[in-house]
């Protein structure tokens, strides 16, 4: 009888973690392969079976893949016995790496190939002929030792290669725990550096261990629960990996997981720099002149260091020209300087000039500025100079829409800055204030209304003025009031320009505030600033400043809609669809249902519409126009639409059923637990001056905006414009409406029927 690999006892004990389970589970599968290699009648001398890479490490998780080698001695004869060997396993499904060589044949492919070399150094024996393995494990470290150059060499290229191409553990959403940086193979390829002669420096083999332990944890539990070869902690996943791992929520392991993973990256990135240093030596990288440092600091093969004489304990300001000069070179903080810098006398509070202005130039440096930051806190030394960073380091923000943790976000929105400071009075306000702008995160409370208190003690103690203290609070009050403004509002709208105009109150302010909506989006995510955003956002300060420089909001809100061509349209009273890029603009006999109509057909056709205006004209005919754009990274299929929209125009479309349809073959995105949108109305009759704005919020899918529309004509409203919008899964839908008599809605019966009617609509669409 073949034996059987049975890890079920194993899997259902969830006592066993990290280490101690890989541990266990690779003796488990040890024991099965030996029963394996003896009922296949595998000899004790000539052959062996050894295991290699991952499980030569010892180190199996629950979808690892099997890696063994079958060693042979030349002339013996194993093709048989390999079969017996391999096919058992495949019959029982378990994912096997194999090779069947001789030692020579191995060594050869190990002497050029990278992941040859690396799988013998963990070679393990298992059963067979033990000499063969002692021989490969012997050899094959010799050979990695001897080309130790060239490996180091190749391998700091995939490092970085592997880097860019899965991103950081630590601060991504949805991290790769085995490739990305800050992860397992990582430390796969810390301990292949120290065999080849780059140890690691005092402390830091303790360090990784215990970070190994979490991330290697997280791995386990996560390939225990799905029963996939999974490496991606998905959003979804993440809570129950957290109660297995004893966690009290997923923000808690999230944030441990982070830690980690920083601890991981910041020892691989010091290892890999001096394994670069010393492969180039001193003289080849390229860096500024050493007289170019600030003073009491080096700049000496590619490293910043104390200069002779400096002395941290007596200048507090030391460790801040340290963080420039190492931001302006792009360089990495010598370990020994790092130590020294421990011993740094505090600021003084509130700070000096000279404080401000090296805290301002570090993040005027612009990316280099996040690295530098992320080394200080690693090292402790960032704290003390910013004591409100404990609460968002490593904080994750479990949604769809934010990439990175609080504290990364914010570095990487003040980096960002720091390349729009030129469309500001005041660069300083605006990389500080990038800065802070989500201090509030993490805290309880409205996270805007948090930063805001927290500001007015940070500036201040930064020795920033009341003036500018102000001006930073009003950056992070309004960080979200242009983007979200420009995207959810209607531009021409009187009332929406004046609002922002109060708001904001000075063409500084509103300056730095456009400056902050770009590096924010950018720092936020890929979905996050667009074409169509950046134009958006444009359009809305553009108007704004002209009402702060004088100009009156009448004029600022003449956007000629409708055009002059198209009020020739509708005098020739009949049907007319025009297209121009990405808008179709429609001249129809009004009639009730007809925005709904037009929208209907668009999202028949994979369309989604970002904005549309709707005219009606005294001659009772009516103008949609509407922009959009392919859900499929396409061309828009124009001929289509124009024929589909022809017929629902004409009431020859089956709209309802075909929508109805379309969505069910409609792959849903992800719904992320516990993070899930229920559809909300919220109803505004203050901002605009002769309209009803109504921002709805519902889980995206096809036909949402049809539904919407369709309850809003069911209760006799007329649509004049609306702002389409998707976050992350969610659609953020605006729409101005007026009653059947032209009229803003301000009974509250008919808001409380449309409400109603609304969530209903958007509830049976949820439910798809």
């Amino acid at each position: 009888m073949t034996p059987q690999l049975n890890r079920k006892v194993l899997l259902e004990d969830t006592s066993n973690r990290g280490v101690a389970f890989c541990g266990l589970l690779s003796q488990h599968v040890d024991a099965w392969l030996v029963q394996l290699w003896n009922a296949a009648g595998g000899p004790d001398q000539g052959a062996a079976l050894v295991a290699v890479g991952g499980y030569g490490r010892a180190e199996l998780s629950p979808g690892s893949d099997i890696d063994v080698y079958l060693l042979y001695e030349p002339k013996t004869d194993v093709a048989d016995l390999a079969e017996r060997v391999w096919y058992p396993i495949w019959d029982q499904g378990i994912k096997l790496g194999h090779a069947v060589r001789t030692v020579k044949e191995t060594l050869t492919l190990a002497s050029d190939d990278l992941d040859t070399a690396t799988a013998i150094l963990s070679v393990r024996y298992l059963a067979g002929d033990q000499r063969l393995a002692d021989e490969l494990g012997t050899k094959g470290t010799e050979l990695w030792e001897k080309r130790a150059k060239r490996w180091l060499d190749e391998m700091d290229l995939r490092v970085r290669s592997r880097h860019s191409e899965s991103g950081e553990v630590a601060f991504l959403l949805e991290p790769d725990l085995k490739n990305g940086r800050g992860g397992l193979r990582d430390v796969h390829a810390i301990g292949w550096a120290e065999r080849a002669g780059m140890p690691l420096l005092a402390g830091d083999h303790d360090a990784i261990a215990e970070a190994y332990e979490v991330v290697l944890s997280a791995r386990v539990e996560l390939q225990r629960r799905t029963g996939r070869h999974s490496d991606i902690l998905l959003l979804e996943e993440q809570d129950a990996v957290a109660a297995a791992l004893g966690f009290d929520d997923a923000d808690v392991f999230m944030r441990a997981l982070s830690t980690a993973a920083r601890t991981i990256a910041w020892v691989s990135d010091e290892l890999w720099f001096r394994v670069r240093s010393s492969l180039d030596g001193p003289t080849r990288r390229k860096m500024r002149r050493d007289e170019e440092a600030l003073v009491g600091v080096v700049v000496r093969d590619g490293s910043v260091a104390l200069a002779a004489g400096a002395e941290p304990a007596n200048d507090p300001y030391l460790i801040l020209r340290v963080a420039v000069t190492a931001a302006r070179n792009d360089a990495r903080i010598e370990r020994t300087t790092l130590d020294q810098l421990a011993e740094s006398k505090p600021l003084t509070t509130p700070w000096s000039e000279e404080a401000r202005r090296l805290f301002v130039e570090l993040f005027l440096a612009g990316r280099p500025a996040v690295q530098v930051v992320e080394t200080l806190d690693q090292r402790g030394l960032w704290e003390p100079i910013f004591p409100e960073w404990s609460v968002i380091r490593c904080r994750p923000q479990r949604n769809a829409y934010h990439r990175f943790t609080i504290d990364r976000h914010l570095c990487e929105t003040a980096a960002n800055s720091a390349a729009l400071v030129d469309r500001v009075d005041r660069p300083d306000l605006l990389v500080v204030g990038a800065l802070l702008h989500d201090i509030g995160k993490g805290r309880p409370g409205d996270h805007t209304d948090v930063g805001v208190e927290l500001i007015a003690e940070i500036a201040p103690r930064m020795g920033f003025d009341d003036a500018d203290t102000l001006i930073l609070q009003q950056m992070c009050r309004h960080h979200l009031l242009l983007p979200d403004t420009a995207t959810r509002r209607d531009l021409s709208d009187d009332g929406t320009i004046s609002f922002v105009a109060e708001s904001v109150g000075t063409l500084t302010c509103l300056r730095l505030l456009d400056a902050l909506t770009e590096a924010d989006s950018i720092a936020t995510g890929t979905a996050a600033w667009g074409s169509w955003k950046e134009e958006l956002v444009g359009v809305l300060v553009d108007r704004v400043s002209h009402v702060l420089s004088g100009g009156s909001v009448a004029d600022a809100t003449d956007t000629g809609f409708p055009t002059a061509h198209q009020r020739d349209l509708l005098a020739q009273r009949r049907r007319i669809i025009e297209t121009v890029d990405d808008q179709i603009v429609v001249i129809s006999p009004d009639r009730p249902g007809l925005f709904s109509r037009v929208a209907g057909v668009l999202s028949l056709n994979g369309l989604t519409v970002l904005e549309a205006a709707a005219h009606s004209a005294e001659n009772q005919m009516a103008l949609e126009q509407f922009r959009v754009q392919s859900n499929f990274d396409s061309d828009i299929p124009w001929d289509r639409v124009i024929r589909d929209l022809e017929k629902a125009l004409d009431g020859r479309l089956a709209l309802a059923a075909r929508l109805e349809e379309r969505s069910k073959a409609y792959r849903r995105p992800r719904r992320l637990p516990g993070l899930v949108t229920h559809p909300e109305v919220i109803v505004d009759n203050d901002l605009s001056h002769d309209a009803t704005v109504l921002e709805v919020r519902a889980p995206d899918g096809v036909g949402v905006l049809w539904r919407i529309t369709r309850a809003l004509h069911e209760l006799d409203l007329d649509i004049t414009s609306a702002k389409i919008q998707t976050i992350g899964t969610d659609a953020v839908d605006s729409f101005y409406v007026r009653d059947s008599e032209g009229r803003k809605i301000t009974d509250h019966d008919y808001l409380g029927e449309i409400r109603r009617s609304l969530l209903y609509s958007l509830e049976r669409s949820s439910g798809n």
